[in-house]
């Protein structure tokens, strides 16, 4: 505590005590932090080892009159000097008002706080993120950390969550029936993200989001954990997702008595989660997000209670969980905001069959985006104004967190894989549970080979409700899934599917649609498996002959192609100017190619050594090494 506050205890904070040996002054309940124009406190004021009962009194310690009011009466009852009492009160205002401001600056400091990394931490975190097969990892980290099952949906929802360090983050809710682990898989996935840049939630009133602070929940993941709970707050968290900026004007009395306007702006980027399980009462909702449709299959039932089982057998190793929980949380806090460019846009599409193409393709877009950003540090990363590489796979990481990275086929390949059940769910025109109902109902009447089914016996075998039940029915019907097959309203009806095959047709189709796209996309770089573009490496000598011998015999292919051609540029700009430093943008103004193929050229000759490359002004700049300047052919008769 700083020595200002030596005579104010404030081990209680509810409960301040000022004792400079003559008076003791006691702040019960403490002081508000909110409005430093005015200081209401409630003081009990007593001598020190004194028969006299304390006085207690409740004032602004700003207000003048009723100062000179308690010190009046404190004197009297009392019995001390009133220039004593003044000097007290002076002394405690001072020390109330530093130990106020120490109060909010720590509460500043509780909301924005990072945790540091060790350099062992950092080491991890880059290694495991450098790793092969990086998804598959994660995925299976991910069931290390406690979080049962879901397989698909836990990785989708874990890169969800990631993208709230993207300026457009993606959201996602989850689906399924009470009591299916909605929330506890969206609180564990959740735990894997850092504290300090997630904020969790249990119910809002309908105007808690604009009463954040401005920038408060800026690149955030807010989880909400039954918008069932939220059903008010739901339009300004839609503008929030889709504006990533929301706004409220209202009347406000200021201290003055004067009613006054103010504008209340709280931005984003944010991703938001929630559970629910009345999937069309949050369609809006879900237009603009992700739609997990949890698995109630017995198999996932059976996983649950054997991990239930294990646990409560003391048999699960907890701290080796929180160990991976820690380590994910690292990897997390280490992702740059780069900026990811996918050169394979243009020639991808969704299937015709999923509803509201335009949400869904963007939504397929960004998710492609997000798995090459979590690949960042397997990516070579370039500036985004000069084009120039500032880091290569295998390399040490640039000291900016800002680049450009590039989508591979391989990260397109991987998203597919992993949205073909989301995208199949939002080409289904039936809702996830009446789906789920569908393919067990057909499943149940091809293991008891029936072609028909009535009301009775399904409801008995589901062990439905019958409003469940109707409902289920007249959508399938609606839908022309099932029909009438006979019957009469007394003795009841019986129904038949219309197609069996249905749903594996649209699968299938979807499935084909996206394969088919990503077989006939053409590469505009030949990438290797890593996803990384080759880099043509040739030796110090082939780096000038190339050029030379394709200069002679009028290659004009070779001669805008070669790495030589971009050093002997440099070497004779560097002969009429010693001093002179290179970008990958200068170098294109002299050989007309682009920044681009210049950056490449330029990185191949500093790792043959032919170049020296120098970190500066936030940018690489290259100069020719005049101790190993190799001469070129017609140099010995005269120069380039």
């Amino acid at each position: 505590m700083s020595m200002q506050l030596l005579k104010l205890q404030v081990t209680n904070a509810e409960q301040l005590v000022y004792d400079n040996s003559l008076l003791i002054l006691t702040v019960l309940g403490g002081i508000k932090l909110e409005g430093l124009d005015r200081m209401r406190v409630t003081l009990k004021l007593e001598l020190p080892d004194s028969p006299r009962p304390p006085l207690r009194h409740n004032l602004d310690l700003y207000n003048d009159n009723q100062l000179e009011k308690l010190i009046r009466k404190t004197a009297e009852k009392l019995e001390i000097g009133t220039s004593l009492i003044a000097a007290s009160l002076s002394e405690l205002t001072e020390q109330l008002e530093v130990y106020r401001v120490q109060q909010l600056k720590n509460q500043q400091a509780d909301q924005y706080i990072r945790k540091q990394l060790t350099p062992e931490e950092r080491e991890q975190a880059e290694t495991f993120l450098k790793s092969p097969h990086l998804l598959q990892r994660t995925n299976d980290l991910i069931g290390q950390s406690g979080v049962v099952g879901e397989e698909l949906n836990r990785l989708i929802m874990y890169l969800v969550f990631t993208s709230r360090k993207r300026a457009q983050p993606l959201h996602v809710v989850s689906l399924g029936s009470s009591g299916t682990g909605k929330t506890h898989l969206q609180e564990k996935v959740g735990q894997l993200m850092p504290e300090e840049e997630k904020i969790e939630i249990t119910t809002l009133s309908e105007n808690a989001f604009y009463y954040f602070g401005q920038r408060e929940l800026k690149n955030r993941l807010v989880l909400i954990e039954d918008l069932d709970g939220a059903e008010n707050v739901l339009y300004p968290m839609r503008e929030l997702m889709s504006k990533r900026k929301i706004s409220k004007t209202i009347a406000h009395k200021n201290t003055k008595g004067e009613t006054k306007t103010i504008h209340l702006i709280v931005e984003g980027p944010v991703s938001v989660a929630g559970c629910t399980t009345k999937e069309s009462i949050y369609e809006d909702n879900a237009n603009r997000s992700f739609l997990l449709y949890l698995n109630e299959n017995p198999e996932q039932d059976e996983k649950v209670m054997q991990y239930q089982r294990l646990h409560s057998a003391g048999k699960i190793d907890t701290q080796k969980e929180r160990a991976v929980q820690e380590l994910l949380k690292n990897c997390q806090r280490i992702l740059a905001p780069v900026k990811v460019v996918n050169p394979y846009a243009e020639q991808l599409k969704i299937p015709a069959e999923v509803f509201k193409p335009r949400r869904s393709n963007a939504h397929y877009l960004a998710f492609i985006e997000v798995v090459t950003f979590y690949h960042q540090y397997q990516r070579r990363w370039t500036d985004e104004s000069t084009g120039e590489v500032i880091y290569e796979p295998g390399e040490m990481m640039p000291l900016t967190d800002c680049g450009v990275i590039e989508t591979t086929l391989a990260d397109i390949a991987e998203a597919n894989q992993l949205l073909k059940e989301v995208l199949l769910r939002k080409s289904d025109e039936l809702s996830g549970a009446c789906r789920n109902y569908f393919e067990e109902l057909k499943t149940y009447l091809q293991a008891e080979k029936k072609q028909t089914f009535g009301s009775r016996e399904i409801r008995s075998r589901f062990r439905l409700p019958g409003t469940t039940f109707r409902r289920y029915q007249n959508a399938l019907l609606s839908c022309g899934h099932i029909r009438l097959k006979s019957g009469k309203q007394n003795s009841g009806f019986l129904y038949e599917v219309a197609s069996f095959e249905e749903y594996e047709a649209l699968r299938s189709g979807i499935a084909n649609v996206l394969d088919e796209v990503l077989q006939a996309i053409t590469p505009p770089v030949s990438h290797e498996t890593s996803g990384a573009p080759k880099l043509q490496e040739i030796s110090t000598e082939e780096a000038v002959s190339h050029t030379a011998q394709e200069k002679g015999t009028g290659h004009k292919k070779r001669h805008e192609e070669a790495e030589g051609y971009t050093y002997q540029t440099m070497v004779k700009t560097t002969q009429e100017n010693p001093e002179c430093l290179f970008t990958a943008h200068t170098i294109s103004e002299l050989t007309r190619r682009s920044p681009r193929s210049e950056n490449r050229y330029l990185k191949i000759l500093h790792d043959t050594g032919l170049v020296i490359r120098v970190w500066q002004d936030k940018k690489y700049l290259y100069r020719v090494d005049s101790a190993k300047i190799i001469p070129l052919p017609g140099e010995q008769e005269g120069g380039l």
